[in-house]
This record gives C-alpha cells, structure tokens and sequence, in this order.
C-alpha cells in the first residue's frame, strides 16, 4: 500500500488522576505503538451495536504502518459484523496488558479490488505460518474490514513507566 499520511500527533492524556503528565513525562515515540500494533498475533476487537451493546472478542488482523490503516476479517453473518453494519465505531488492542496500545477508529468493508488482494497478501504472510490452511479463498469468502484510526493510547502497565510514559496520538487526516 502507498502513503504520504503524516506521523500520528503525540500529547499527554486526560489521566491526571492517575498521576499521569508530571514533569517528568515524556511521549512514547508513535514506533513505539506500531510495533506492537505490528507484531500481535491476536487482538481485541470491541463493537457497538446500533441499540449500544458493546461486544469484544479477539480477531486475527494487520497493521499497516504506512496507510495509518488497520484490517481483519471475519464471518458476514457475525456478531462483529452486525453491529459494524449498524454502527462503524471499533476499538483494537493488540492483545498485551502490560505495553498496552488501544486505538479507536471506524471500521468498513473493502470493496475495491487492489485494497482486497494487498490486506490478503499482507494478511497471509503474517498468519500462513500460525495456519497453513489459511487461504486467499477462505479471506474472500469473508468480510474485510478496513480500520480508519482517528486516535490511540499507549500505557506501559509498570509502576515506574505509568505515569511519565501514557501518551495519546490523534491521527491527521
């Protein structure tokens, strides 16, 4: 995929209850989030029905670092894509609770062709070695979703990074 996106923007978070932002803090470089974004194997997928009944469960999915973009699949007559149909708003967490990144964002069915054959082609490289059954056949006979991100949160879940690491990121579109 192709980009010319600039750089998520880094800021301190609302959390000063938490003690979050003192003068010692200092942002989480926007790689430092990717790469976890990048490396999971399993995230969770939070959605929102059109009535506000959340629904979160882990999905398989990819990263893509130049687009700002984030992609899964899943089946057309699930839970996650009834209520991506009536409300497109989605959070995604790579699966570690101690270097923790959320990122909230909408979500949307690819329907153009090239963006379909290169999330597929991304998609099997990742996960063919977890599943060698995996194939472009089966991806197909699914739902793809493709994440715009509008913001993210990164927490270092340890005592002497908590408070001086939290960083949030607003994407610029």
């Amino acid at each position: 995929m192709n980009s010319s996106r600039l750089a998520p923007v880094s800021s301190i978070p609302a959390m000063a209850e938490y003690g979050v932002g003192g003068p010692a803090w200092e942002a989480l470089p926007w790689q430092w989030a990717a790469d976890r974004l990048t490396a999971a194997r399993n995230y969770w997928l939070v959605t929102v029905s059109g009535a506000g009944v959340p629904h979160a469960l882990p999905v398989w999915g990819v990263w893509d670092d130049q687009e700002f973009r984030f992609a899964f699949s899943c089946a057309p007559g699930s839970r996650k894509a009834a209520n991506l149909s009536e409300n497109p708003k989605v959070v995604i967490a790579p699966e570690d609770t101690v270097e923790c990144v959320s990122v909230q964002g909408s979500a949307a069915v690819v329907s153009q062709e090239d963006r379909v054959a290169c999330w597929i082609e991304t998609y099997l490289a990742k996960y063919q070695p977890h599943s060698s059954d995996l194939s472009a056949e089966f991806l197909r006979s699914n739902l793809l979703f493709e994440v715009t991100p509008r913001g993210a949160i990164g927490i270092i879940e340890r005592d002497d990074e908590f408070a001086d690491r939290a960083t949030k990121w607003r994407f610029q579109r």
